[in-house]
């Protein structure tokens, strides 16, 4: 499933990211990365950005963006 079909308030796992590798590197700056849990927190209207939460801060990311994002459905372990 890819992060732009999640629910809001649903944690995720992401599993790969189908970009180029300046797209992943910059995510990975975000904390947003295989193995990291990602929760959506909203979406704005008119094909907005994706509000999330990944590695404890809040996060915009673009619709495109979001689009190359594959996650799976997984509670998150708490630390």
């Amino acid at each position: 499933m890819r992060l732009l079909d999640v629910e809001k308030e649903k944690d995720v796992i992401v599993v790969a990211i189908e970009a180029g590798r300046s797209v992943e590197s910059k995510l990975r700056q975000l904390g947003v990365m295989p193995g990291n849990c990602v929760r959506v927190l909203r979406q704005a209207p008119f094909r907005g950005p994706l509000l999330v939460l990944a590695g404890g801060r809040e996060v915009a990311l673009g619709q495109r963006i979001a689009a190359k994002i594959m996650v799976e459905e997984k509670p998150c372990e708490s630390p």
